[in-house]
């Protein structure tokens, strides 16, 4: 069935969620011993999606002795037909984490899938305390694991970007915090319905994506000291997408892989055949499975951002995107795309004002685009960067990495330099360990913190509506209070989707 944009949320909770649960740390297949955390204390995690993105994060989560991982879930088994960002970096990583060379010697190709998970876990935990370790459990359906699995206190979802906002409900709804990947989801009714379901729950919920970038908070203060005179655009530019954007779907049907079950890895998505294209990580590229260039990184970049401005909803999104040609016969036309993100876009969001800050631009480049060299870079025969973020004055512009890293005041031909203490020189993996770590906190205590769910739900707004207005590709007026486009009617059928037998919200 197809959600309806006037879905009313409220009710959707009040009947499908338990007013307030009660949490305990329960001991479950964890590991005891001379200076370990005692198994009371102890966070049991179900780990829901083994692909390399999940492995790769797995291998730094199980080294933190406040957690304990102790079921694992995949729609596929084992394989080793991944895509990833360097053809042994998986294989690497478990080997460190296991401190054996030899793992993983036989496979030819990049290894994944719930087996993977399910023996990296069994072979850490055996290394550290005991050698006969065997309390994984492991399964394709992250529905039964949810029924069975009574003794976990989370899950850290891994999934592709369509089953977020589904399996996130799911556990909440059992009394599971929850711990995801970016995007919250890929459909803005579903991302509020997941945002509203974590505030009626309680549980503690963190976006992956949040990290404090202190170089944030040295551009907020120039601002509010007028170094750039009035703030009036913010721009923000990624080398994303670095993954295939396709021009049609795909008209080949390749059987399914064995041990792969394509039912449940298709989940909310109405039936299509199997392919490849699909899967792995490409599937970012697809408006149905993705999120699409701002989905994947403007998270980390814009997050803070929209907190120290105090962005809400925007009024107006203004799309530009490329196409792509055909030839019929002699003719050329334009080939019409509603099923996967173009190859290059920007987006405007038109913020009103908000307090004393006045009506703000937000712009985000993506495919190799970017925003106008200022002047003050042409005159000393500079260009921009490949990725970055620029603030915009009606006195002058201050320039920082893409996520606000080293800020810089530009202004007339001089180019300050840029200040060294505010670099986060973290890679991604260990500014999402360290975050992980406040996670287990929050659940343990109760108290939430800035990365849960709720503290991103404007940002979430922002990054479903440029899916919507590149999908439309025309310029949306949206009403917040309404959570709907005003001037383009039609454009609201993408705010939700349509959702395959068996798979509506309400069963869950």
């Amino acid at each position: 069935m197809k959600t309806k944009p006037n879905l009313n949320r409220r009710d959707f909770l009040t009947n499908t969620a338990a007013a307030s649960f009660a949490f305990t740390i329960v001991p479950r297949n964890v590991l005891g011993g001379p200076g370990h955390i005692p198994p009371s204390d102890k966070l049991n995690i179900a780990y829901i999606g083994c692909g390399t993105q999940g492995l790769r994060e797995m291998c730094s989560l199980i080294t933190n002795p406040e957690i304990q991982i102790v079921s694992v879930c995949d729609p596929n088994k084992l394989s080793t037909n991944y895509i990833d960002w360097s053809p042994n970096g998986i294989r690497n990583g478990i080997r460190k984490v296991l401190g054996d060379d030899t793992w993983g010697e036989a496979f030819t190709g990049i290894p994944g899938g719930r087996d993977i998970g399910k023996d990296l876990v069994e072979k850490y935990y055996a290394k550290m305390s005991d050698k006969n370790f065997k309390g994984c459990t492991s399964y394709a359906d992250f529905r039964e694991l949810l029924e069975k699995e009574k003794g976990i206190d989370a899950v850290k979802i891994m999934t592709p970007d369509h089953l977020h906002g589904y399996i996130s409900i799911a556990a909440m709804k059992k009394g599971k915090h929850v711990v995801i990947h970016k995007p919250i989801a890929n459909r803005m009714y579903e991302a509020k319905l997941t945002i509203e379901t974590a505030r009626k729950t309680g549980v503690s919920t963190h976006l992956l994506a949040w990290a404090k970038f202190s170089g944030n908070e040295l551009v907020k203060q120039w601002i509010k000291d007028g170094m750039i005179g009035n703030l009036k655009e913010i721009h923000n530019w990624s080398n994303r997408p670095v993954w295939p954007q396709w021009t049609s779907n795909p008209t080949d049907t390749p059987p399914v892989p064995e041990g792969f079950d394509w039912n449940l890895w298709l989940g909310v998505v109405p039936d299509r055949p199997y392919h490849p294209n699909y899967t792995n990580n490409v599937f970012r590229g697809w408006y149905d499975f993705g999120g699409g260039s701002i989905a994947d990184m403007g998270h980390y970049s814009l997050w803070t951002v929209f907190n120290a401005l105090k962005l809400t909803s925007p009024i107006i999104v203004e799309p530009n995107l490329s196409h792509v040609c055909g030839m019929k016969d002699p003719v050329p036309y334009q080939i019409a795309n509603n099923f996967s993100f173009p190859m290059a876009s920007s987006v405007r969001f038109k913020y009103p004002a908000n307090g004393s800050r006045p009506a703000i631009d937000l712009v985000w480049y993506d495919g190799g685009m970017r925003p106008p060299i200022p002047m003050e870079l042409l005159t000393d025969n500079k260009e921009l960067p490949a990725e970055g973020m620029m603030f915009v004055g009606d006195k002058g512009k201050i320039l920082a990495g893409f996520n606000v890293q080293a800020p810089k005041v530009i202004s007339g031909k001089k180019m300050d330099e840029p200040s060294q203490a505010t670099a986060d020189n973290r890679n991604q993996v260990q500014r999402t360990t360290d975050a992980l770590s406040l996670f287990v906190d929050a659940c343990k205590t109760g108290k939430q913190y800035p990365g849960s769910f709720p503290e991103a739900e404007y940002l979430t707004e922002a990054i479903n509506l440029y899916a919507v207005a590149l999908r439309s590709g025309k310029l949306l007026k949206y009403d917040s209070a309404s959570h709907s486009i005003t001037n383009v009617p039609d454009a609201n059928k993408y705010l939700s989707r349509e959702y395959r037998s068996g798979w509506e919200l309400a069963t869950i």
